[in-house]
């Protein structure tokens, strides 16, 4: 029998090209839409209900919709050259861009409306200093944000030169002391008893006074300042908030209740998790109490039966009763989703910092928040979108949001049509999904840059 040499490659073979139907693609459709015969099936009717719904849909809004007009006639198919049963062409997009202002601003005097617009550049400056992670200076952008921002923002859409008489108690204005300087008086007092209460406070807890005193005499010092602004005059107009609608309040409300129910929610999520139990119980009956109320409630207690408890004098704007609802509503989801971080941190972070000597709140702010906060960044964004498609429902208390400017405008017969609300529902539609979609980009945009997945 004839032996046979050993054959040792001395030289790698040569790397041959993947098939063309594994990559680019034709691959990507047959890993991910034709992998088998029950995906095709599936993909198969996907496509077809994506073919029935979206060809009627494009047919409407952009081969017939009506781009130019004066009023109603010009949507028919008599002013189009077309034949329809039904006598309407399109989408009436002429309509839409008859309202558009008031879909924006609402009844917003027109010759104020450079505020709202002005209102709106620093709100877009607030979210690009918030959000963009290398914009520069970011402690002084931060800053901006959370004081000059809102601020300004009051002050341009309201036009300041708040009347100070009839807050707090009215202790000082036994002392015949004019308004303002009577409501300067009564926050002096709350302010001191506030550091009474601190001193109190740092002794129960064996706290430094220091720590919690002057963080207290900061904060009355900065409501000062900032009620020392509001009661100025800057010679703007005075434009009640019964005037605003449109987008202007959606974004009021939405912005607000979002900027407050973050950190609310934390601190309540804090209380909830204490070892306290007075702090505990508070923060668990205030959570299941606005949790089990539906937001409709809400808003019509705000708006009915707020007032039933205040002075007879008190006259307590409708806009400010539905923020305040909105926001402690939202606070207690808040409070619950970032609760849910909190539970997924392990003991050994907690030991760890406390081994490092860390006090509670140093520990809170640079250990643990920062880790629960990453792992609930879904859950953030998702209350949050569903807190600015919420806004709807103050329509019930007589607050005209961008929905309910849309709605009013369907009253207008010049523009009165089978398609009228259909078109405005889907202008509305395409709106709300802007904003919610860039909300969600956003989350995803987080997410992957602080890798919260955890990858293996």
């Amino acid at each position: 029998m004839a032996r046979h040499s050993p054959y040792v490659r001395d030289k790698l073979a040569e790397a041959l090209p993947a098939p063309a139907s594994t990559t680019g693609f034709i691959g990507w459709m047959r890993q991910n839409l034709f992998d088998g015969p029950f995906n095709t099936i599936l993909t198969l009717v996907a496509l077809y209900v994506i073919y029935a719904v979206a060809t009627p849909v494009i047919q409407f809004v952009f081969v017939n919709g009506v781009w130019v007009g004066e009023d109603r006639t010009a949507c028919t198919t008599a002013a189009q050259g077309g034949v329809q049963p039904d006598g309407w062409f399109g989408g009436c997009w002429a309509y839409v861009e008859a309202y558009f202002n008031q879909f924006m601003y609402g009844r917003y005097p027109f010759e104020e409306r450079w505020r709202v617009n002005i209102a709106a550049i620093l709100l877009a400056l607030a979210l690009v200093a918030v959000l963009v992670p290398s914009f520069p200076l970011k402690r002084w952008a931060l800053l901006y944000s959370v004081t000059i921002f809102p601020v300004a923002t009051v002050v341009l859409l309201t036009g300041g030169h708040f009347e100070l008489g009839g807050f707090f108690f009215g202790l000082s204005s036994s002392m015949g002391l004019s308004p303002d300087f009577a409501f300067f008086g009564d926050l002096l007092i709350v302010a001191i008893i506030a550091v009474g209460i601190g001193f109190i406070a740092a002794r129960a807890t064996g706290s430094s006074a220091r720590s919690i005193v002057i963080p207290i005499i900061v904060a009355f010092a900065a409501i000062a300042v900032v009620i020392a602004i509001f009661a100025a005059d800057f010679g703007l107009a005075p434009v009640e908030t019964a005037v605003w609608g449109g987008l202007l309040v959606t974004l009021v409300i939405s912005v607000t209740g979002i900027t407050v129910s973050l950190p609310f929610g934390i601190l309540l999520a804090l209380g909830r998790r204490s070892q306290m139990p007075v702090i505990r119980s508070l923060s668990v009956i205030f959570i299941e109490f606005w949790r089990g109320v539906p937001l409709i409630t809400v808003l019509f207690m705000s708006s009915v039966m707020l007032p039933l408890f205040l002075p007879a004098d008190t006259d307590f704007d409708k806009l400010l009763r539905a923020l305040i609802g909105v926001a402690l509503f939202s606070s207690a989801y808040m409070a619950e989703v970032v609760r849910g971080g909190l539970q997924a941190i392990s003991r050994g972070q907690y030991e760890g910092a406390m081994a490092l000597g860390l006090k509670f709140w140093q520990m809170m702010r640079m250990i643990i928040l920062p880790q629960a906060l990453k792992l609930v960044i879904p859950g953030i964004v998702s209350t949050f979108i569903g807190l600015f498609k919420d806004t709807t429902l103050v329509l019930i208390i007589g607050l005209f949001d961008f929905l309910g400017q849309i709605q009013t405008s369907f009253a207008n017969p010049n523009w009165a049509s089978p398609v009228q609300s259909l078109s405005g529902y889907l202008f509305a539609a395409f709106t709300y999904w802007i904003f919610t979609f860039s909300m969600s980009r956003y989350s995803i945009y987080t997410e992957r840059r602080l890798h919260t997945g955890h990858k293996r």
